[in-house]
């Protein structure tokens, strides 16, 4: 899970706000610029910048610093906060920042956002501002009446890959963040979810992490010193806890289906360390009950199993994992496992 420790930009100074009250707004380093580089030195490989004014105006009124700050540091640069047409994404992607996000102008300009991603992938993300899970716009002054899943998959089908969500009534706050609402976005969609306001402490990341959340945007709790930021990486790019998958028993199947056509390809058993090395790799590793030991799929054969997705049922029992299979899954050289048929399987006589 990535951290990203946060920026957000009013009156050309870093500050935090709470709840989003711009009258809130307390300044919490000495510049922009130094604040991007105490948090380059502690470790981080990403910032997150949000243009508060421009957010509230609808334009780039920090773009200047914002810009300036991307290409002083070695980080990467996601943005957010007034940007409302192509124009001003390309202003950004052009001049040293690797992500923009689109949070107003998604809910109110769709084929925008469509147009963007079109032309620049998984650089342009989508940021999901709820309150009472309503999604909020315009700097978070207005609530509209669209439900943040609803709008969450609306932005998958369009081809959007990342998507920032944010509880407003955790932000600033330090209350820790909104583990159900987060959980049900990323249950809901497939695109990566970085989790946003409330982080506090060490817990909260592993709580995040053990959700597999794609990242985490930490502010205030980094500015206050409940969080470490050099900890917070830390735990992040560690291997979430899975014990609560193997509750029920050590060993739980997991059921292999292709990236390409859906097709069910083989049916295979995980323990703990082999979920983990599977998460891990990326690549598929089981546990054989015959042998009695790890494999992972493929290693002699070249037969390969790339990971693209992992779900898991409604009693956390039972995976399903879709891959990008090199070869024949079957050990017989068969695609699939399952090409044996039962007929007459209704039990009439013919």
């Amino acid at each position: 899970m990535i951290i990203f420790p946060a920026i957000d930009i009013k009156d050309g100074r870093p500050v935090r706000l709470v709840k989003g009250d711009y009258s809130t707004a307390s300044q919490v380093a000495e510049s922009v610029v130094s604040a991007a580089k105490g948090f380059e030195a502690a470790g981080a490989h990403w910032l997150h910048m949000v243009d508060l004014d421009g957010a509230k105006a609808g334009s780039t009124i920090n773009r200047d610093i914002i810009i300036e700050t991307a290409n002083t540091v070695s980080m990467k640069v996601e943005v957010g906060g007034g940007i409302r047409d192509m124009d001003t994404i390309r202003g950004y992607l052009d001049n040293g920042v690797e992500r923009v996000i689109l949070g107003s102008a998604a809910l109110k300009q769709p084929e925008l956002v469509r147009e963007a991603v079109k032309l620049y992938g998984d650089r342009i993300a989508v940021g999901i501002d709820a309150r009472d899970g309503k999604v909020a716009t315009e700097g978070w002054l207005d609530t509209s009446s669209v439900d943040y899943l609803d709008f969450a998959r609306m932005m998958e089908e369009i081809g959007v890959k990342t998507i920032i969500f944010t509880d407003i009534s955790k932000d600033g706050t330090l209350q820790g963040p909104n583990l159900q609402q987060l959980e049900a976005i990323n249950n809901a969609v497939s695109c990566d979810i970085i989790a946003s306001g409330g982080i506090s402490c060490a817990g909260d990341i592993e709580h995040l992490r053990d959700l597999f959340m794609y990242g985490a945007i930490c502010g205030k709790s980094l500015y206050s010193g409940s969080l470490d930021l050099g900890e917070a990486i830390a735990i992040g790019s560690s291997t979430p806890v899975l014990s609560r998958f193997f509750a029920k028993a050590e060993l739980i199947p997991a059921i292999v289906r292709s990236a390409d056509d859906g097709e069910v390809l083989m049916l295979a058993y995980m323990n703990e360390e082999s979920f983990g090395l599977t998460l891990k790799t990326g690549f598929t590793w089981f546990y054989s009950r015959s042998r009695q030991e790890l494999w992972n799929k493929g290693a002699t054969s070249g037969h390969l199993q790339k990971v693209t997705d992992i779900r898991y049922d409604c009693d956390a029992d039972t995976l399903l994992v879709t891959v990008e299979q090199t070869g024949a899954a079957c050990h017989t050289g068969s695609r699939s496992c399952f090409f044996g048929r039962v007929k007459n399987y209704t039990g009439e006589s013919k």
